[in-house]
Parts: structure tokens; sequence; C-alpha cells
């Protein structure tokens, strides 16, 4: 006898039987669709081109270098065994004293040792999953809310809410003023929540943003922390970006606004990090809560018990991180690729016509396509999206899943790849627009241009090894494009 959805539903959760993890989204369906045909470029090169993740390959040479020349730093070497059995039985909450102090001083490095950080206050987690998850249990209790700008990264829906019963408010932000937060949008916020009798208990920023690429400026920062002492309510800073700024204006830390001394609250002050973004390692699951709240820190560790980081991993960190030449030739060599990578890629776009959000961090561009649409409605972005995962093949985001309140703004990630990839996907992007830039519906033009796609695909592949003119090595400089506008 089968068991039906109903008798699923009695036997087991609401949070095995439900939604709540966002599955359904079109941003997991275009991970789904990139699973079920990948791009390579010699054993499928017409498959689907992976443009939604936010990973950054682009300094994987450093790290291996580095690896290489310090074989003591794994337990499983022969230079690193001595060390196995105190790594092996290690499993204090606290971590190991070593990869503490490492991440602290990492977090200072990375924000220009314009601040410090307490090794004491380091939290771990698994992932900045874990960590958003975990502040989310420490600060609010199901039914509450925190708010959160849009646009905004999909999963903390997910990260916040799934499992905590917590609810995520948007605070209405838009492309008149560049998707800036402002006091204004803070407040009616605040007043809807009230209104609809739903306890604020935070505000969740991200700081650079994602998926918008763009750095808040001192002001607005202060604005921010003004706005919750004034309610009473804590400020959460998603800061797992902050060494993926390229260019000016510089990244400024939540950390440095509270050392400014401006009557901040400073127990309602938390900031989530992790190694993800900044080095690349998202494999690793490195998450970090640092809260200036003393409660909070032992509650949160007391938590990490759920999701610790494995302490073979933590015996790497912290030898990589304690290196500090490494780890400023790292953080220089990687703003200076991802400057590079971005030019390279929004300067192709412009060509076609195709406009970006300025930007200068992150690993993705806010691509404009809101000219495409058949008609400004987010049916349309839609119609839009599946023409571009089904038959261009290249797997972006649409703005819609990231509750971006205008239709026809997609997240393109352009770091989770080598230059060769790159060039393919600008190509399909550029044969696409420049096709047809009125008719957005699949139809016969767009084998013409599949065609046309797979023509000059082929002709790249007759020379793998050289570059072709537009194609650029990571170390290139070129100059900035004028046609890359804010809008």
């Amino acid at each position: 006898m089968g068991f039906t959805l109903s008798n699923q539903q009695q036997l087991l959760s609401k949070i095995a039987t439900g939604n709540g993890h966002g599955e359904n989204s079109p941003y997991f369906d275009g991970w789904k669709a990139y699973d079920s045909d990948p791009f390579h470029p010699t054993k499928n090169p017409n498959g689907v081109i992976q443009m939604g993740l936010a990973e950054n390959q682009m300094c994987f040479d450093l790290i291996q270098e580095w690896i290489l020349n310090n074989p003591e730093a794994s337990i499983c070497t022969e230079a690193g065994v001595n060390e196995f059995k105190d790594i092996a039985i290690f499993q204090d909450y606290h971590g190991l004293p070593e990869f503490r102090n490492a991440v602290a001083n990492f977090m200072g490095k990375v924000r220009g040792n314009r601040v410090t950080f307490e090794a004491d206050r380091i939290v771990m987690s698994g992932g900045a999953t874990g960590a958003h998850e975990m502040i989310a249990f420490c600060l609010a209790d199901p039914g509450d809310a925190f708010l959160v700008p849009v646009p905004y990264y999909p999963g903390f829906d997910r990260d916040l809410g799934w499992r905590t019963g917590v609810q995520l408010i948007p605070v209405a932000c838009d492309s008149s003023n560049n998707f800036k937060v402002t006091r204004a949008a803070l407040e009616a916020a605040y007043e809807k929540a009230q209104i609809a009798n739903i306890r604020v208990k935070g505000l969740l920023i991200t700081n650079p943003s994602n998926p918008l690429g763009t750095v808040l400026d001192r002001d607005t920062l202060r604005s921010l922390v003004t706005f919750i002492n004034e309610k009473k309510i804590h400020l959460v800073c998603d800061e797992i970006y902050a060494a993926t700024v390229f260019s000016q204006p510089s990244f400024i830390s939540i950390a440095e606004i509270i050392e400014e001394n401006i009557g901040c609250n400073r127990n309602l002050i938390h900031i989530v990090y992790s190694l993800s973004k900044d080095m690349g390692f998202p494999g690793f699951r490195v998450g970090i809560v640092y809260s200036y709240n003393d409660t909070v820190v032992n509650c949160a560790r007391k938590m990490s018990s759920f999701g610790l980081v494995s302490t073979q991993t933590q015996h790497l960190i912290a030898s990589m991180l304690s290196d500090n030449e490494f780890v400023e030739r790292f953080i220089a060599q990687s703003a200076k690729r991802l400057k590079t990578r971005h030019m390279r890629f929004t300067m192709g776009l412009a060509q076609v016509g195709t406009s970006c959000l300025k930007s200068n961090g992150g690993l993705f561009v806010w691509m404009d396509l809101r000219r495409l649409l058949k008609e400004q409605t987010f049916e349309a972005e839609m119609v839009l999206w599946r023409t571009i995962i089904h038959e261009v093949k290249l797997n972006v985001s649409p703005g819609s899943s990231f509750h971006c309140p205008e239709p026809g703004w997609f997240r393109v990630c352009f770091a989770n790849m080598d230059d060769k990839t790159m060039e393919v996907a600008l190509t399909r992007i550029r044969t696409f627009v420049l096709q047809d830039k009125e008719a957005i519906v699949p139809r016969k033009s767009n084998r013409s241009w599949q065609r046309n796609l797979r023509l000059s695909f082929q002709s790249r592949r007759t020379d793998d090894n050289m570059m072709s003119p537009c194609m650029m090595s990571p170390h290139t400089p070129i100059p900035q494009s004028p046609l890359v506008r804010a809008t």
C-alpha cells in the first residue's frame, strides 16, 4: 500500500513536507538545467555554461603553489603526519586557537588593517549558510522578522527562515537611485511590520552587495547604525565578499563605523563572514559569526556544535592565513584579476548595447536586459530567462529570484570559469542580443543564431592553444569602458 501526500504530511514534520528550502525557485532551477547538460569545451561544447554560481576561481594557481611549498600544512603528507593524531582527536567547539587567530588576522588584512578583530569573538560555523542560521537562532524567535533591502541573495530565505521560523521583510530599493537603501524605505518597511503586528528583531545587509556588486558608503552605514539604535534592533552585516572589491570606492566594514564613537550600542552589531568568496573555498565550509555581544558569542559557540569546521581544515587554513606574505600577495592579485575579468566582460556586453549596474566588487554583474522584455512584467522576465537557459545555454539568475521589484535584471557570475569559457559565454550573449533585439520568444530565428554560434565556437576550437585577439589573460591590463553605466 503506497503513501499519499496526505499520509506523508501526517507522518512527517512540516519542515520535511514543506517548501521552506526554496528549491523551486528559478535560482535553483537554473542549476538543475546546468547539471543536466553541463558545458565542456570538447565533450559538450553546446552545453549550458554555469553563470549562476558565485565562485572565485581566479587565483587557484597561487593556492596550489603555496600548498606545494608548505606540505607540513596538511596532516596527510609526510611532512605533516606527525600532527595527525592531535588534530584528529581535537573536538573543542571553540576551534583551534591558531585557527581563530589566523582568521581574525585575515579579517583585519582584508579590511586594510583599519580595524582589528578579537580571536575570542570568532565563532565558526558550516559556511555562511550555517552562520546566518546561527545568528537568526540567537537573535529572533519564530514569527519575528528581519528587514532586508532588495534585491538580496535568494538563499537568505532558506538560511534565516527555513528552520528558525523567522520572516524576512523586504526593504524597497529600485534602479532610480541604483538600488541604494534609504532611511525612508527602512522606515516604511518597519512601519508595515508594525501594522501587521510583526516584531522586527533586526536589519540584514550585504556589503559588498550580492547581487549588485556595489559597496555601501560611510554615510549610508552611519545611517543604518542610527536607525537600528533608534529602533533597538540588531544589525547583521554579511561581509563575505569583502576582499572581492577591486577598485574605488573602497570597502568599508561596519567594524570601522562603530569605531567612530557615534553612540552605537555595540551589543546590536554582528558580522557574518566566510572564506567561500574571498579565498574561493566554498567546499571547506568555513563560516564565521563575529559578534560584539558577549551573550551572542557564548550562545553561538554552543550552537556551533551542529556545524563545526573539521579540524583538518582548521589546521590547513591556520597555516595558510598565518603566512602574511602570501595573504597580502593573494589579496592584491585576486583584486587585480577580478578587475580585469570584470572589465573584459562588461566591455563585451557594452559593445552590443547591454549595460550593467556600475559595480566594483563581488563575483558577478547585475545585467540590465529590460529592453529585451516583450512587456515589463515578471512573466516576460521568465520567458526571457527560459530562452537564455534553454536556447542560449547560459545559466544566469533572474532578478525576481532575488526579490528585485523591477523585471529585466539578471545576475551573471563571471569568476567561476577560465578565460576561454568566459569568452564562449560572452559570445553567446552577444550573438543572441545582436540576432534580434526585439524578439524574445524562442522561434525559428533562435535556431539561426545557434548555428552561427556553433560555427563561431568551432572556429575557436581549431586553435585551442592560441588566444583570440579578444581573449585576455587575467593579468592583462585594459582600460575602463565608458559604456558601462549605472541604471
